[in-house]
């Protein structure tokens, strides 16, 4: 099958990814009427109806879902990435586990991804990495989520010992590595450059800020549409009946820590603003406490949706939003953004946990 001219397929993993994805396609599409198609990856995610409503948003000619194997689904894959005990074997065999792995997904890749012009993919560290590898077609990473690279440089954190020579095989196509080492990445886009450990020499930088700027009221409205499932009531719930005056605070739940230290953590930032502030949750996709239940007197947004399009929302505003590690530039909906991070996590959980990056071999 022949290149298709001027097409266009994002790969993504995450709502995140998705609406990047749409809004990047409506940017597009002020100067070309050539559509995309897009891939959702169920490997890590439920993306729901998500699907139902981007088809319905018509800003993708296709939209298909990927059944994306991790390694474990597979012993003869694993039976590849056991430590042999020294870094020689270990690299022979993970040439081999790199086909495999990249083999695993043939059966399930709905669409020829060799046949379009370019291919954008979020978080090529996962599966499909392996299979573009595998398949030797070149592609665009994309940041895994907003300056992901302030906190975790994924690619040497993956790759900890032999670095340099981890990264030479990876230029031929021997083993992969993420983020802009693979042979086959042509480029590693990131928001901001400087918000990154280190860089691939094939980096480029697109800041999301310039990209909000370019979308019209039509667009705004388009993202509401396709990632609130249940507008009205989500709405409602942001802006409340107008009984309680107080200033709104919204706090961004993560995955972080395990179960009981999460209460603790949240619950003591909630215990901070809930006297004087209407305290407004949005519970992280992948996280599962039930913060209804724990904190009964703040409101919980328990749809899934990015944390971004709240911003698509014309006239939603808060006072101030919270976050321990979720990256908030391109927050607009707030007057105030507060952002507690590493520092504040280290009262709760062993920083050796979080803090990898720092203790990278240099």
């Amino acid at each position: 099958m022949s290149k298709r001219d001027n097409t266009r397929i994002y790969i993504c993993h995450t709502y995140y990814h998705a609406y990047i994805a749409v809004v990047k396609e409506l940017v597009k599409r002020h100067d070309s009427s050539a559509k995309a198609d897009i891939m959702l990856s169920t490997m890590s995610n439920d993306f729901g109806r998500l699907k139902e409503r981007l088809e319905r948003a018509g800003v993708f000619d296709r939209v298909f879902m990927f059944d994306e194997k991790e390694d474990v689904t597979s012993e003869e894959v694993m039976s590849y990435h056991r430590d042999k005990g020294n870094i020689v074997a270990n690299l022979l065999q993970r040439i081999t586990y790199t086909k495999l792995l990249g083999k695993l997904q043939e059966p399930h890749i709905p669409t020829d991804l060799s046949a379009y012009s370019d291919v954008y993919v979020f978080c090529d560290s996962d599966p499909i990495g392996y299979y573009l590898n595998y398949k030797k077609i070149r592609y665009h990473a994309v940041e895994d989520g907003l300056n992901s690279g302030r906190l975790d440089d994924q690619a040497r954190n993956a790759n900890r010992g032999a670095w340099p020579l981890k990264r030479a095989m990876a230029a031929l196509g021997l083993i992969f590595i993420e983020s802009g080492y693979s042979r086959y990445c042509i480029d590693y886009e990131v928001n901001d450059i400087s918000a990154n450990h280190s860089l691939p020499p094939n980096v480029v930088e697109e800041p999301r800020e310039e990209l909000d700027k370019k979308l019209t009221p039509e667009d705004h409205a388009i993202l509401v549409n396709i990632f609130l499932e249940n507008k009205d009531s989500v709405v409602s719930q942001l802006v409340g009946d107008g009984s309680d005056t107080r200033p709104q605070v919204m706090i961004l739940t993560e995955p972080l820590c395990e179960m009981d230290v999460r209460k603790k953590l949240f619950g003591d930032i909630i215990d901070e603003y809930k006297e004087d502030n209407r305290v407004i949750i949005k519970p992280h996709p992948r996280d599962v406490l039930d913060y209804e239940k724990e904190f009964p007197d703040t409101v919980v947004i328990r749809d899934k949706f990015p944390m971004e399009v709240l911003g698509d929302i014309e006239g939603f505003k808060v006072d101030k939003v919270i976050s321990v590690i979720t990256q908030m530039e391109n927050v607009y909906f707030a007057k105030e953004i507060v952002y507690l991070g590493l520092d504040f996590l280290d009262k709760y959980e062993d920083p050796s946990i979080h803090r990898k990056t720092e203790n990278l071999d240099k």
